[in-house]
């Protein structure tokens, strides 16, 4: 009789990789990150275990979206104060905040749950071309190269 594998924290190699998101849209984008970070795209995968990598995303500024979704689409943050609702569109966060759109996108396709909340701080967003990550020696990669899932 087989036996279901579970993949244990400690076997679990974790890599680096560098995605260029000039051009990209950002929902596909977003969808493929998380599958990165989520470690669904390994044979190895456990839903209840941090099996993905880490991922730098670079050229932020650049993302497309597609539609009216440039000027239709809000983000929302609350004070905790009455009146404390500030919106914001998608023009103006992408020209104040772009690495906040792309980090808020992937969140979204995330758990939720503390497995989501870890597995969040494993993204690096990075407005410009240039990461401070070097010293990991991140691996470039096209988003066609990743399953979708």
């Amino acid at each position: 009789m087989n036996k279901t594998f579970f993949a244990k924290p400690e076997d679990i190699k974790k890599n680096w990789y560098v995605i260029n998101a000039e051009g990209e849209v950002l929902g596909r984008l977003a969808a493929k990150i998380a599958v990165i970070l989520r470690g669904k795209d390994k044979p190895v995968f456990t839903p209840h275990v941090d099996t993905g990598d880490f991922v730098v995303v670079v050229n932020a500024e650049k993302v497309k979206l597609t539609g009216k979704k440039l000027y239709n689409k809000n983000y929302a943050r609350h004070s905790g104060y009455p009146g404390g609702l500030r919106l914001m569109n998608a023009k103006t966060m992408l020209e104040r905040k772009p690495e906040e759109v792309i980090k808020l996108a992937v969140k979204g396709m995330l758990p939720k749950n503390m497995l989501g909340r870890k597995l969040i701080k494993k993204l690096k967003v990075y407005r410009g071309p240039e990461h401070p990550h070097a010293a990991q020696m991140p691996k470039e990669i096209n988003l066609s190269d990743i399953k979708k899932i």
